[in-house]
């Protein structure tokens, strides 16, 4: 079992802040740069990329996919479809946490403000540094470089510990926490990571960290100078002494897919603890009752991992097995989404079913009790929700959600019997008015189905059958018909 990037690493992107505040966009019309976004929306988010011979020159491509580059006299454009030389940039760490971006081709740097950008200043003013805010959806798995492996609650110590070989469970889960320029490591139980490597439950200076970039790897900075790093035997994640990111200093961010246990209509779980047979025969769940379900980007079909490596795959007489180590037609299923209960039909076009020793087999024609099984999302217990045109957020002035916002706030989701109940910070749940408005000051929790039909992407189908969807005014409703782009949630 490979031990490094499990996982695909996430691209980096991220908005651009200037000295007024404001965000680096990328209009659509004639290919124009200027510093005017007051959030973080699809023009304001750019992609970072590295040239492949020298990893200190990087690339800045924009939601259009061309590239920001410079002339000689200072003049940006934005319209280049494939990287020059004039694309090719340097960036400058400041020891705040900005960024100073300078043309490699002639060493001037790239600042000012609104429409008046250009890249002709030979030394860094306040002007040309930007503040780099992370456009990724902030769940992540957290990967040494140096040690390739991952970083775990470990709550029996009062730690992070860096020394999984997968990033299985709950406890692998981390949340970047953004303000001010500046980033939190979160834990799945709410705590945050202190730069002695304590866990605190309130953020402050210690839990603050400036985000640096080296050859395409993160290091974090903290309040005093020093870079996180993994200390020690079991890796505890705390400052170290360097004052100089090193390996040891660099991780990557790997997106983290939805980890979740199946129980049978026999009440039992789904279990790879008995060997190769995947059977419903266990009645505690553990790393074993545990898998990770990943969708096929082209097909939109499920495959599901388990905690060895190895995929569940379709055999000889319809049977299930976890005897896989590559994912081809067989380890492909498909989900049917029945409310509180899901179907899976494997690739002969058989729904699996539940036999009476409790092995799982692809023999149905339909779907009966026996064809149903109970799928429990496990690694998401805070749910920060980004849509098409940005994050969901609890509107300033009502108890409406707007779905529109560069920033978040982060929910508590709770599972209950094949639905989820998702409560606000105050202690009050989210339901569903008449008039398909979203609000979060229910009493009283209803119940909402999460519809995992995309790579990294779900539905969301409220008590009234329609689909969570932001409108055009940003406001999220419970009225989508279908699922399209408008009701599809990184989550």
């Amino acid at each position: 079992m490979p031990t490094n990037g499990i996982n695909k690493a996430l691209k980096l992107q991220f908005g651009l802040i200037n000295y007024e505040n404001r965000y680096l966009t990328a209009e659509a019309f004639g290919f124009k740069v200027n510093a005017s976004g007051n959030n973080m929306k699809k023009k304001q988010i750019w992609t970072l990329e590295q040239d492949e011979q020298d990893g200190s020159v990087v690339f800045l491509r924009s939601h259009l996919g061309r590239y920001l580059g410079s002339d000689k006299d200072g003049k940006i454009s934005c319209g280049a479809e494939t990287p020059d030389a004039e694309c090719r940039f340097l960036i400058v760490p400041q020891s705040d946490g900005r960024w100073a971006l300078q043309s490699e081709s002639y060493q001037r740097y790239f600042g000012g403000s609104a429409d008046y950008l250009s890249c002709f200043a030979q030394v860094i003013g306040e002007q040309e540094l930007w503040a780099v805010h992370l456009a990724l959806h902030p769940q992540a798995s957290f990967l040494s470089v140096a040690r390739k492996r991952y970083a775990h609650l470990s709550a029996t110590d009062g730690e992070i510990s860096v020394d999984s070989n997968i990033p299985w469970g709950v406890e692998s889960l981390v949340t970047l926490v953004y303000a001010d320029g500046k980033y939190s490591l979160k834990t799945c139980d709410s705590r945050f990571l202190s730069n002695d490597g304590k866990l605190v439950k309130e953020s402050s200076n210690s839990t603050s960290f400036t985000l640096e970039l080296k050859s395409g790897k993160l290091a974090f900075k903290d309040c005093e100078g020093k870079y996180l790093t993994p200390v020690g035997p079991t890796g505890t994640l705390r400052s170290g002494r360097c004052s100089k990111p090193g390996k040891d200093e660099l991780f990557d961010l790997e997106e983290s897919h939805p980890q979740v246990v199946f129980q049978a209509a026999n009440k039992r779980y789904v279990s790879v603890r008995q060997g190769v047979s995947i059977s419903a025969n266990q009645d505690v769940e553990t790393d074993m009752e545990t898998f990770q379900m990943e969708i096929d980007k082209q097909t939109k079909k499920a495959i599901f991992r388990t905690n060895g490596g190895s995929y569940w795959t379709l055999v000889t007489h319809g049977e299930i097995q976890s005897t896989a180590t590559e994912v081809e037609v067989n380890t492909m299923f498909d989900i049917e989404w029945r409310g509180q209960r899901v179907a899976l039909k494997a690739s002969n076009g058989k729904y699996i079913c539940t036999k009476k020793n409790g092995q799982l087999s692809a023999v149905s024609d339909s779907v009966g009790d026996d064809e149903l099984f109970l799928m429990k999302l496990i690694n998401r217990p805070i749910l920060i929700l980004r849509g098409e045109n940005g994050f969901v957020c609890h509107h300033k002035n009502s108890n409406t959600l707007d779905a529109n916002r560069s920033v978040y706030d982060i929910f508590s989701l709770i599972f209950s019997d094949g639905a989820y109940h998702i409560k606000s910070a105050n202690g009050k749940y989210w339901n569903v008015s008449s008039n398909g408005l979203v609000c979060s000051n229910g009493e009283n929790s209803e119940d909402f189905f999460l519809e995992f039909v995309e790579h990294g992407r779900a539905a969301i189908k409220c008590s009234n059958g329609k689909y969570l969807r932001g409108d055009q005014g940003g406001t999220l409703m419970a009225d989508g018909t279908s699922v399209d782009a408008m009701s599809l949630w990184e989550y």
